[in-house]
C-alpha cells in the first residue's frame, strides 16, 4: 500500500459550557458534540524524501506548515515510531477556517489515522487519541466521532445515543474566529453561563429532536456575536426560516440550524446570502477509510 484516502468529518457543538480555568491556561469545559457530514477529503501517499503538504485551493488559510495540525500529527509520528515517514498530505478542503466546526483537528486526526494505516504503526485507538491530544483539545473526539460529550478540556469523551434524523443549515461569514482569542474575551468579561449541555444530553437520551433544538447553548456566543454581529443576523435569519433551533458552533463563527425536513433546510440555505452555506446531517464517525 502506497496510499490512502480517507474523509475528515466536521463537527457541531449542540452544548457549550465554560466551566473555568486550570492553572496550564486550558478551560474546563462540558460539550455535546456532533460528527456531521461536512468533510474534507486527506490523501496520504508514500514519498521518495521528505514531507509535502498540498491544499486544495491553495488559499485555503491554513496559515505557516509549522502550525498546521497535519504537520505536527506527521512529526509526533515520526517521534513515536522512531523513523521519518516521507509522506505527501493532499487536503481536500471543504471545511471552512476560523468556523469553529473543527476542521484542523479533523484533519490532523484523519492524518494520524491515515499515517498508522499506510506505515502499519499498529497504534491502538487510545493511543492515537492521546497523539491526538498533543495537537488539540477536539482531535480524541475527532477520532472517535459520531456524538459525544466532552468534560475536561474536551478530551474526556463519553458516548452518547445518536440524536433523531435531522439536517442542518450551516453557514459562516467571511469572518473568522481565533479559539483563543475568543476565549481570552470571555476570560475578561462579567459571565453568567447556561446549563445547556444537561438539558441537551437529556434530550439525546429520551430521543426528542425538539427538545434538543430548544437545549441549545453555548457559553461563548455573546462574545463572538459581539465581535462578528453577522453571526448573531445568520442565527435570526435561521430561526426565522423556520429552524427548531439555531446556535454558534465551538468559538464560531459558524452558525447552524437544525431542521426536520431537508426539503425545508434546503430552501432556507438557498435563501441565505453568506460567506458559506450548506445543508448536511449527523453521521456516526469521525474519520473514514475511502
Amino acid at each position: 500500500m502506497s496510499r490512502v484516502l480517507l474523509r475528515a468529518f466536521a463537527k457541531v457543538n449542540y452544548a457549550l459550557e465554560v466551566r473555568g480555568t486550570r492553572p496550564d491556561g486550558y478551560h474546563e469545559v462540558s460539550t455535546l458534540m456532533q460528527s456531521v457530514s461536512l468533510a474534507d477529503e486527506v490523501e496520504v501517499e508514500t514519498t521518495a524524501g521528505g514531507f509535502e503538504l498540498v491544499t486544495e485551493p491553495e488559499d485555503a488559510g491554513l496559515g505557516p506548515l509549522e502550525g498546521n495540525t497535519v504537520y505536527k500529527a506527521v512529526r509526533l509520528l515520526e517521534e513515536i515510531a522512531g523513523i521519518g515517514l516521507s509522506v505527501r498530505v493532499r487536503l481536500r478542503k471543504r471545511i471552512p477556517a476560523g468556523a469553529g466546526l473543527g476542521g484542523g483537528s479533523a484533519d490532523a486526526a484523519t492524518t494520524l489515522v491515515g499515517l498508522n494505516e499506510l506505515f502499519g504503526l499498529g497504534l491502538s485507538d487510545e493511543e492515537l487519541r492521546k497523539v491526538g491530544l498533543k495537537i488539540g483539545a477536539d482531535v480524541p473526539f475527532c477520532l472517535s466521532g459520531g456524538t459525544a460529550l466532552g468534560e475536561g478540556i474536551g478530551e474526556v469523551l463519553s458516548p452518547l445515543p445518536a440524536p433523531p434524523p435531522h439536517y442542518l443549515v450551516i453557514a459562516k461569514p467571511a469572518a473568522g474566529a481565533e479559539t483563543a482569542w475568543i476565549y481570552r474575551a470571555y476570560d475578561e468579561r462579567a459571565k453568567g453561563g447556561n446549563l445547556s449541555t444537561s438539558l441537551a444530553v437529556e434530550a439525546l437520551q429520551i430521543g426528542e429532536l425538539g427538545a434538543l433544538a430548544r437545549a441549545l447553548g453555548n457559553d461563548l456566543a455573546p462574545i463572538t456575536k459581539s465581535l462578528v454581529p453577522e453571526v448573531r443576523d445568520l442565527e435570526e435569519e435561521l430561526l426565522r426560516g423556520g429552524a427548531l433551533g439555531a446556535m454558534m458552533s465551538g468559538t464560531g463563527t459558524s452558525v447552524y440550524g437544525i431542521f426536520g425536513s431537508e426539503a425545508e433546510a434546503g430552501a432556507v440555505a438557498e435563501g441565505l446570502r453568506t460567506h458559506f452555506v450548506g445543508v448536511y446531517e449527523p453521521v456516526a464517525r469521525g474519520v473514514e477509510l475511502l
